[in-house]
C-alpha cells in the first residue's frame, strides 16, 4: 500500500478529530448563525485590507489544484538548498556549481551582503519585477519563465525538501487538498532522449505502440523515486512521531505533466508517460500539459497535442485530465491564436481548464461556457499569476463571465513562490478585485475538493446545495457515514472541511473588536 502513505496517514489522524468530544456536531441553527456572523465580519473587513488579510488567513481552503512544484518554494528556499550545496554566485548573478572562490558562494552572500542577496532574489523570482525593479527591460511573462531557467544551475539538488516546503505552506495556508504538478527527476531524461524528429497526427498510433515497448517498466523506476521523496519528507516532519507538524495532515495527490513547447515526438513521449503514470500509481490522479502556451512550438502543434490526448485518452480512460489552456492575453499574441484553445480542450477530454484567461476572445465563447457548466468541466482561477505573467487583471479578468455561466471556478496560485504569493493572497484578491462574498468565497473552498481528483465519491449530491449523500445526510457521526468517509477519501477530506468550517465560524463570533 506503499502509494497510499499520505491519505492513510491523514485518514486515521482525522478519525479522531470527526468522532472526538470536541468536534461533535454543532445544531442547525447554530451553524446558520455562525455562518451569518462569518458573513457580516468580513463585510465589515473587506475594505480593509489587513483587517481582510487577517480574517482570509485562517479560513479554510479545500484545496489548491493549480501548483507547480518546482515553481513553490521561494527564492529563498532555493538559495538555502543551493547555500547548502555549495553553490555560488558569477558577476552576472548567475548560479554556478562549485567550485569558486570562497567570497562567491551563496552561504558567504547570504551571511555578509544582504543587499547583493536582495539583488539575487529579485534575479530568480518577480519580486523585483512587481516592485517596479527591472519592469521597463523585461515583461512579466519573461521575468517569470526566465526564472525557471536561472533555477536550472541547481539542477542535481534533492527535491524532497521542495516537496517538503511545498507541504509545510499548505498547511499553514489552511488548505485541506494539495494537487502537485511534479514530475520525479528520472522523468526528464527519459524524454529528452526521444527523437526531435517531425510528427502528424497519423503517424500517432505506430508511435504509440513503440514507446510502449520503448518505456516498458519506467514507470516502476519513476514510483520508486517518489517512494524516496516521500518517505524522507514524512520523516523530516515527524509524521510517525509523538509531535508531527500540521503538514502530515495534508492531502496530497500529484499530476504528471507533459511539455507542450519541446518537439512533438519528445511531447509525445512525456504525455505517454505522464498518462503511464497516472495509471499505474494511485498517487498520481491525473495529467497536464504545461509550459508557455504562447511559445512559437507551442501554438504551432496545439491541434497535434489535442489529438495526442485524445488518443491517450482512449486508451487510459479511467486518467483525469486537465489542461492549461487560454493562458494567452490580448495583444500578447495574434488574435488569430487566441479562438479556440479552451474550446478544443473541453473538447479533447479536459475535465478542468487551467487559467482559461482567453475565454472572452474565443469564437462562441458562450457556447464553450455553457459545455463547461453543463459538463462539470471546473476552470482553475490564478489571479496573480495572470496579473503578472499576462497583464490581465480586474475586469478584464474572466472569473465573473465563468461563474455568470454556472462553470465552478477553484482559485490557486499556480508558482506561489517564483509569485510571492499564497492562496489566502488569492481569495483576497477574489474578494477585493471581483466583489466575491464570504458564501462565494466558502463555495470555491468546497469547489477546490468536489473538482480536484481525490480518489472515492464525494460527500455531496448535490455540490452546488451543499446536499449530502444519504448516509451523512443526518450527521457525520452516523455509522453508515463513518464508513461511507473511510471508503472514500474525497468525502473524508470534504467531511474535514467541514468541520474546520464549523470551528473557523464559531471561532470569528469571538473577536468583539471586529464584531462591533
Amino acid at each position: 500500500m506503499r502509494a497510499l502513505a499520505l491519505s492513510v496517514s491523514l485518514i486515521a489522524s482525522a478519525c479522531a478529530a470527526l468522532h472526538g468530544p470536541a468536534a461533535r456536531a454543532q445544531d442547525a441553527d447554530t451553524l446558520r448563525r455562525n455562518e451569518a456572523a462569518a458573513a457580516d465580519m468580513f463585510d465589515r473587513v473587506k475594505g480593509n485590507a489587513a483587517m481582510l488579510r487577517a480574517f482570509l488567513l485562517p479560513m479554510p481552503k479545500g484545496a489548491d489544484l493549480h501548483n507547480h512544484l518546482g515553481g513553490t518554494p521561494s527564492a529563498e528556499d532555493y538559495l538555502d538548498l543551493a547555500a547548502d550545496a555549495g553553490f555560488c554566485v558569477a558577476d552576472d548573478l548567475a548560479i554556478t556549481p562549485d567550485p569558486c572562490p570562497a567570497e562567491d558562494k551563496i552561504a558567504r552572500i547570504a551571511a555578509d551582503e544582504p543587499f547583493e542577496y536582495a539583488r539575487l532574489v529579485d534575479h530568480i523570482s518577480t519580486r523585483g519585477w512587481q516592485n517596479g525593479i527591472g519592469a521597463d527591460q523585461v515583461s512579466g511573462h519573461t521575468q517569470f519563465f526566465i526564472s525557471f531557467d536561472r533555477y536550472r544551475a541547481m539542477q542535481g539538488i534533492a527535491e524532497w525538501p521542495l516537496l517538503m516546503v511545498a507541504m509545510q505552506t499548505a498547511a499553514g495556508d489552511h488548505i485541506r487538498y494539495l494537487e502537485l504538478m511534479h514530475n520525479p527527476a528520472p522523468m526528464m531524461p527519459l524524454v529528452l532522449a526521444a527523437d526531435e524528429g517531425a510528427l502528424s497526427e497519423a503517424d500517432l498510433p505506430a508511435l504509440l505502440a513503440s514507446e510502449r515497448a520503448a518505456m516498458a517498466g519506467v514507470t516502476d523506476r519513476i514510483s520508486a523515486t517518489l517512494d524516496e521523496q516521500e518517505a524522507q519528507v514524512r520523516a523530516a516532519l515527524g509524521c510517525e512521531g509523538p509531535a508531527p507538524e500540521p503538514a502530515c495532515g495534508l492531502a496530497v495527490h500529484y499530476l504528471a505533466s507533459s511539455f507542450r513547447a519541446l518537439p512533438p515526438r519528445q511531447m509525445f513521449r512525456s504525455l505517454y508517460l505522464s498518462f503511464a503514470l497516472a495509471d499505474a500509481d494511485p498517487r498520481y490522479v491525473g495529467v497536464n500539459i504545461v509550459m508557455p502556451e504562447d511559445w512559437p512550438v507551442a501554438l504551432r502543434d496545439y491541434d497535434l497535442h489535442m489529438a495526442m490526448f485524445r488518443l491517450l485518452a482512449a486508451q487510459f480512460p479511467d486518467v483525469n485530465i486537465t489542461m492549461h489552456a487560454g493562458e494567452l492575453s490580448f495583444g500578447q499574441v495574434p488574435t488569430a491564436d487566441m479562438k479556440d484553445h479552451i474550446a478544443k480542450a473541453v473538447e479533447a477530454g479536459a475535465d478542468r481548464i487551467g487559467h482559461g484567461v482567453d475565454i472572452a476572445h474565443e469564437d462562441d465563447a458562450f457556447a464553450t461556457l455553457r459545455r463547461m457548466a453543463q459538463d462539470d468541466v471546473a476552470v482553475e482561477i490564478n489571479l496573480t499569476s495572470n496579473d503578472v505573467i499576462l497583464g490581465v487583471t480586474g475586469g478584464d479578468h474572466p472569473i465573473a463571465l465563468y461563474r455568470a455561466f454556472g462553470v465552478p471556478v477553484t482559485l490557486s496560485t499556480d508558482d506561489q513562490g517564483i509569485l510571492r504569493t499564497d492562496l489566502t493572497h488569492e481569495y483576497q484578491r477574489a474578494a477585493s478585485e471581483h466583489g466575491l462574498s464570504y458564501r462565494d468565497l466558502k463555495q470555491i473552498s468546497r469547489a477546490g475538493l468536489e473538482y480536484g481528483f481525490l480518489p472515492g465519491a464525494s460527500l455531496w449530491a448535490d455540490p452546488r446545495t451543499t446536499t449530502a449523500v444519504a448516509p451523512c445526510a443526518a450527521t457525520f457521526e452516523a455509522d453508515d457515514c463513518a464508513a461511507f468517509l473511510q471508503a472514500n477519501e474525497k468525502a473524508w477530506v470534504q467531511a474535514m472541511l467541514e468541520r474546520d468550517f464549523q470551528r473557523f465560524e464559531a471561532a470569528m463570533t469571538d473577536v468583539p473588536e471586529l464584531n462591533r
